[in-house]
């Protein structure tokens, strides 16, 4: 048994090292430790098994549409919009431009469902407006990547729909509906950081809006907003699936975007080639993922697991401190997707015995894992924010510091309050 860990753990960190793509990393090291037990063709056939029944998944398909979804939104004027919206109602307080760059992270980011867009979106339409009213770079950039994570714990969530797989059918729509209050959370905290470093920075108000002016950007980005309450509502109510609701996501986004004159055939043309080429790099992180899940459950690698956390203590409050810890650890060096449908099925089970929620563990595994995209060697979200605020990663560490404390104290607050991410859900059982 230790043999299996020890091939797995190290040949999956040492090929991660020499440069090797997560997802060819994660297959490899899954033959690796197949081929431990069984002969070298039944080991290559059973990975290459496992990877094509992974995805063999109805609720998976929601996956590629909310990326076409996602796409479509940001090339389709709906950023815009939402931001000129949230400056309406905000932009005229002290360091304004802070709370518009967070709470349309939190809007765009729940009607995309993809933290990559957020970032990319918010930050390349509001990035030179903070610049012009003397924000700093690292600031604004700092800012966004945090803010832009918020739309991965607001539904709908595609990571959301894999811990749903991963965990063996914990209800979607439970899931969705718990996401709720620790996103908000997490935004209002990260506005309250925003607020003192800009009291301390002294950064300037903005122009104060007018009743009119507020009505009419809040017109023009109710079709937009619009769509959270169709695709939520339709999927809580049971009208229809998660799937469903992703395929109208898509209809109705692309819709909206020729109506909002922003969309033409040349860059429809471009929506679908960028989402053909997320997708397949999503895919094949699931497949491998989902093999690598299998390959340490034949292997008895989560029970052992299990048994050294539970020998560690009895206490369920200890237990949740150390899952967050590794989750946190492992956020650092490994993409959302794969993180969740490895280590689900690991920690799942021990937080089960001792009476945690599996919707309430999802909320803090999700909240975990955003931490890490923020955060180097492998946050994706950090190298995109950075790079579209012209800056460099090293510089931007320092603002950061204090929204990853923020993150950090809502992270505990919802694993410890189940409250937080158990109470909605409740409500509509």
């Amino acid at each position: 048994m230790i043999t299996e860990i020890l091939i797995l753990l190290i040949s999956f960190v040492l090929l991660l090292a020499i440069g090797t793509p997560v997802a060819w990393s994660i297959g490899i090291s899954s033959v690796a430790t197949m081929l431990v037990t069984i002969d070298t063709l039944p080991a290559f056939t059973t990975v290459a098994q496992r990877m094509a029944t992974g995805l063999d998944s109805f609720a998976l398909l929601a996956i590629p549409f909310f990326v076409l979804a996602g796409q479509i939104m940001n090339q389709g004027g709906i950023a815009q919009r939402l931001i000129a919206f949230a400056k309406a109602v905000v932009g005229s307080l002290p360091g304004g431009l802070s709370y518009v760059n967070v709470i349309t992270a939190m809007l765009f980011g729940a009607i995309s469902g993809s933290a990559l867009a957020a970032t990319s979106a918010i930050g390349g339409i509001l990035g030179p407006h903070m610049k012009k009213e003397g924000y700093s770079k690292e600031f604004s950039a700092a800012l966004n990547v945090t803010s832009s994570t918020t739309g991965l714990i607001i539904p709908p969530s595609n990571i959301l729909i894999v811990y749903s797989l991963a965990s063996g059918g914990v209800s979607i729509a439970a899931l969705f509906m718990a996401g709720y209050l620790p996103g908000i959370l997490m935004g209002a905290g990260l506005m309250l950081a925003a607020a003192i470093w800009v009291k301390k920075k002294k950064y300037a108000s903005g122009e104060k809006s007018t009743f009119s002016q507020v009505s009419r950007t809040f017109m023009d980005a109710f079709p937009s907003l619009f769509l959270l309450v169709v695709v939520i509502g339709g999927i809580v109510a049971g009208i229809f699936t998660a799937t469903e609701a992703s395929g109208i996501a898509v209809v109705y986004s692309l819709v909206l975007a020729f109506v909002y004159r922003e969309m033409n055939m040349k860059k429809l043309y471009s929506v679908f080639l960028s989402s053909v080429r997320t997708n397949s790099v999503v895919m094949l992180l699931i497949a491998t993922s989902m093999a690598m899940s299998w390959v340490m459950s034949y292997e008895d690698i989560p029970q052992v697991i299990s048994s050294v956390l539970l020998g560690l203590s009895d206490n369920k409050y200890v237990i949740l401190l150390i899952i967050n810890l590794i989750l946190l650890f492992v956020g650092m060096f490994m993409d959302m997707t794969p993180a969740v449908l490895i280590f689900t099925p690991i920690f799942l089970p021990v937080v089960v015995d001792f009476g945690v929620d599996p919707v309430h563990f999802g909320i803090i595994m999700v909240m975990n894992l955003c931490v890490g995209l923020c955060t180097p060697p492998v946050g994706s979200v950090l190298f995109v924010g950075v790079g579209i605020a012209g800056t460099t990663i090293q510089k931007v560490l320092k603002p950061l510091i204090p929204f990853f404390v923020v993150m950090i104290i809502v992270l505990l607050l919802v694993t410890y309050i189940p409250g937080i991410s158990v109470w909605l859900p409740g409500l509509v059982e």
